[in-house]
C-alpha cells in the first residue's frame, strides 16, 4: 500500500519548518552574477540597491540591508572561446546557475532556498523586471542579457542550470510565440556555452487556471511545452499559491513575504528531488555567499 499523503496545507507547514534554518543562512549559500544588486529588506519586500552597496557586499564589508559578506566571485577570466569576461566560482561543479526575475533575486528567493536545500551553491543571473522578452532599463531580457554580456556568467562547468520566470512576461502583454522564440534561443545558447550541463526550468508563480492565476498561468503552461520541445526537467508552478493554499502569505500581488518564500523552497526542493536534479555530494561543500540583484516592488 502506498503512504497516506500529506495535505497541501500540512505539506507547506512541513517544507517551512524544514526551511526555516536555511533562512538564517541563506546569504551564504549562493553567489550572484548580476553586476546589478539589491536584496531583501527586513519587511520581506524586494529593494533597490545602490551601486557602492553592491560593491561593499562583493568585497565582504557592509552595504546596507540585504548585503552580504563574501565575495562572490574570487575573479575573473577571459573565455577563449567567446572572449567573453566570465567569473571565476568556487566549487563550480556544486553550484547551479539560477537564471531569473525578482522572484529569484532575493537572497531567500524560494528558488534559491529550494536549490540550496537541494545541494547547490547558487550563482544568480537576473534581474527583477526581466524575462524571456521583458527588459529592465539597461538590462535585458535573458536571451538579450546573456549575449550582450550584462551578466557575468561563471566560468566552467556548473552542476545545473536552472531558468526561472515568465512573470514579467505575462504582465507586459508579451506573445505566446515571442516568449517561445526567446526560450528556444536562450536554451540553445545555454547549451552551446555550457555543453553536456543539465538543464530544467521553473515556470511562473501563480494561482491556477481555475482561480484567477490568468495570464502567469498561461505562460507557465506554455513554458512546459517549451521546456518539453527541447527536452528540459520543468517544474510548473502556475498553480503553487492555490495548490499549497499559500496566496496568505504574498507580500504583494506576485511576491512572497518570508514565510511563503521558505514555504515555496521547501515544496521547490522536494520537486527537484523527486525529478533527479538534487546533488548528490560525495563531500562536505563550503558555503559561498549571494549578492542579489535589484527590483521594483510588483515585477517579478
Amino acid at each position: 500500500m502506498h503512504p497516506a499523503k500529506a495535505s497541501p496545507r500540512a505539506s507547506a507547514r512541513i517544507a517551512a519548518a524544514a526551511l526555516a534554518g536555511l533562512l538564517a543562512a541563506s546569504a551564504v549559500l549562493g553567489v550572484s552574477g548580476c553586476a546589478v544588486g539589491g536584496g531583501t529588506s527586513t519587511n520581506g519586500n524586494p529593494w533597490t540597491g545602490s551601486p557602492a552597496g553592491n560593491a561593499q557586499a562583493a568585497a565582504g564589508q557592509p552595504g546596507g540591508a540585504g548585503a552580504v559578506t563574501a565575495a562572490a566571485a574570487t575573479s575573473r577570466v577571459r573565455n577563449p572561446g567567446n572572449g567573453r569576461m566570465e567569473a571565476v566560482v568556487p566549487d563550480i561543479s556544486r553550484t547551479v546557475l539560477l537564471i531569473g526575475d525578482s522572484q529569484s533575486e532575493p537572497t531567500d528567493g524560494w528558488p534559491r532556498l529550494g536549490l540550496s536545500s537541494a545541494g547547490y551553491n547558487v550563482y544568480f543571473c537576473g534581474r527583477g523586471g526581466t524575462g524571456y522578452v521583458a527588459a529592465n532599463g539597461a538590462t535585458g531580457n535573458y536571451i538579450d542579457a546573456l549575449q550582450r554580456g550584462d551578466w557575468l556568467l561563471p566560468s566552467g562547468a556548473p552542476a545545473l542550470i536552472v531558468i526561472e520566470g515568465g512573470g514579467n512576461d505575462a504582465a507586459s502583454g508579451a506573445s505566446n510565440a515571442s516568449i517561445a522564440e526567446n526560450a528556444a534561443r536562450l536554451i540553445a545558447e545555454l547549451k552551446a556555452r555550457y555543453p553536456g550541463t543539465r538543464m530544467a526550468m521553473i515556470g511562473t508563480l501563480a494561482r491556477g487556471a481555475d482561480n484567477g492565476g490568468g495570464r502567469r498561468s498561461e505562460v507557465d503552461t506554455l513554458l512546459g511545452s517549451v521546456a518539453g520541445v527541447h527536452g528540459l526537467p520543468f517544474i510548473s508552478v502556475g498553480d503553487w499559491l492555490t495548490r499549497y493554499r499559500l496566496a496568505k502569505d504574498l507580500a504583494d500581488s506576485v511576491h512572497m513575504n518570508t514565510a511563503g518564500r521558505a514555504a515555496l523552497g521547501g515544496i521547490l526542493a522536494g520537486r527537484l528531488r523527486e525529478l533527479g536534479l538534487d546533488r548528490k555530494p560525495s563531500v562536505e561543500q563550503g558555503p559561498l555567499a549571494a549578492v542579489a540583484g535589484s527590483s521594483s516592488a510588483l515585477q517579478d
